[in-house]
Formats: structure tokens, C-alpha cells, sequence
């Protein structure tokens, strides 16, 4: 999971160009999200037999004129599904 913050009012920029950004490869699934105060979060999903640990493409960090902070990236692991 990645998240940002863009500098006030460049929300929808930074959302294009979240869009925009092409992985070395091509997730199972790949979802762009806007939040309030201007946040872009892209949620994509792997399958991989390493877990958390796989080596995977990422986001880059946009240019720090676009965002008011550091990109925060989190890694999740599937242990239940249910309504399958």
C-alpha cells in the first residue's frame, strides 16, 4: 500500500499522477483511492509464494514539490478470506 500527500489544492495532480506511474511488472490488481486533505492511496495485490518479503515494484516518490511529506508504503500479507 502507498500513500501521499500533496501539497494543498494539487490533489488531483498528484492523483494523475499516481495513474500515471508504470511498475516494472503488472500486479493482480491495482487500486488508486483519494482521501480528504488532498491524499492519493494506490493498494496493490501480488501473488507471490515469498509473503511480505517478495521483492516488488514500487511507487516512486512523486517530485517534493507535489507532496508535503515522505511517501508512506505499508506491506500486508492475506491470512483469511471469507465470502469467497
Amino acid at each position: 500500500m502507498w500513500e501521499a500527500r500533496a501539497v494543498a489544492g494539487r490533489g488531483n495532480e498528484l492523483l494523475e499522477w499516481a495513474r500515471a506511474q508504470i511498475l516494472a511488472r503488472e500486479p493482480v490488481r491495482r487500486e488508486v483511492l483519494r482521501a480528504p486533505q488532498d491524499r492519493v492511496l494506490v493498494i496493490t495485490w501480488w501473488e507471490t509464494a515469498e509473503g511480505i518479503s517478495a521483492d516488488l515494484p514500487e511507487l516512486p516518490e512523486p517530485a517534493p514539490d507535489l507532496i508535503t511529506r515522505a511517501v508512506h508504503r505499508w506491506r500486508f500479507e492475506s491470512v483469511e478470506v471469507t465470502g469467497a
